[in-house]
């Protein structure tokens, strides 16, 4: 089946939000909305839909002209499986001593390496990407430099693959959150394909709004964006035993600097600093 989108952008999220409740009216319908901020600082929000049939253009002007947004782009786009398509696409990550699969590639695990489950339909986390990458190559090295964490928490885990890592390392349990319900549900997912639902717990939670995310930790993975991130430096720093490791990352690399100089001043010093393409991965520690 064709499928058609349409996509443009505004400044603002009100705009943004009101147009996008404006597109769930069209005729003919979309299948899905999609109202995004664009991560740049520029103030653009991206409102999007999908459309099984060509979408009414004449409407779309009508709807930007009224709301101030650029004009729509629609495109066609091609009939594809996409899940065959990521399959092809995604093969597996090695970061150290760690190797992240699908399920089709189970037959290529190297001897000696943790493999991590992670299946192409729940491609967000699967380590291709640099913030998640490289929050497994820090954690294998710290494991590298003879660091142990008895008490490890992965705030907006996504795939919960560095949750999954950690436990795939040192013998105890781990917790795992994410602000987003369905986040949380292939968190769950992924622990049972890799069997360890007894070894990592996955709450709902909004940063440490939760009780079970109290500590004191002694690693902390926060792989999200440098807003939340600066948001969260004086709870992550007091949830830190002093001498405990955070590993940031979501940071594109001319923003690390001011989490950088953030987190210093909340008692903490830079001990890594990688970049694997536009992205930056901060190992921290908190100084006593």
């Amino acid at each position: 089946m064709p499928t058609w989108t349409a996509l443009t952008t505004v400044h603002g999220k009100a705009q943004a939000e009101q147009l996008g409740d404006a597109m769930e009216a069209l005729t003919p319908e979309p299948t899905g909305v999609g109202v995004f901020e664009v991560e740049d600082g520029s103030g653009l929000w991206e409102v999007g839909g999908y459309f099984t049939e060509s979408p009414d253009q004449t409407a779309l002007l009508l709807l930007t002209t009224a709301l101030n947004a650029k004009p729509f782009t629609v495109s066609e786009l091609p009939e594809t499986d996409w899940v065959a398509h990521v399959r092809r696409e995604l093969a597996p990550v090695e970061a150290g001593r760690f190797f992240v699969y699908g399920s089709h590639d189970a037959d290529k695990i190297p001897a000696g390496k943790h493999p991590l489950l992670i299946e192409a339909a729940m491609a967000f986390g699967t380590g291709h990407h640099g913030t998640t990458l490289g929050c497994l190559n820090a954690l294998d090295r710290l494991v590298t430099d003879g660091g142990e964490a008895r008490q490890v928490v992965d705030i907006g885990c996504g795939t919960a693959v560095l949750a999954m890592a950690a436990a795939a390392i040192w013998p105890h349990p781990v917790l795992a959150s994410d602000i987003d319900a369905q986040a949380v549900e292939v968190a769950e997912a992924n622990l049972r394909a890799n069997d360890m639902q007894s070894r990592v717990q996955v709450v709902e939670a909004a940063g440490f709004d939760h009780a079970a995310l109290a500590g004191p930790f002694d690693l902390i993975f926060a792989n999200i964006l440098k807003g939340p991130l600066i948001a969260l430096a004086a709870d992550l720093t007091a949830r830190l035993t002093p001498g405990g490791h955070a590993i940031l990352s979501g940071i594109l690399n001319d923003q690390a600097e001011a989490v950088i100089e953030d987190y210093q001043q909340h008692g903490n010093s830079l001990v890594h600093h990688d970049r694997i393409g536009d992205w930056s991965t901060l190992t921290l520690l908190k100084l006593a």
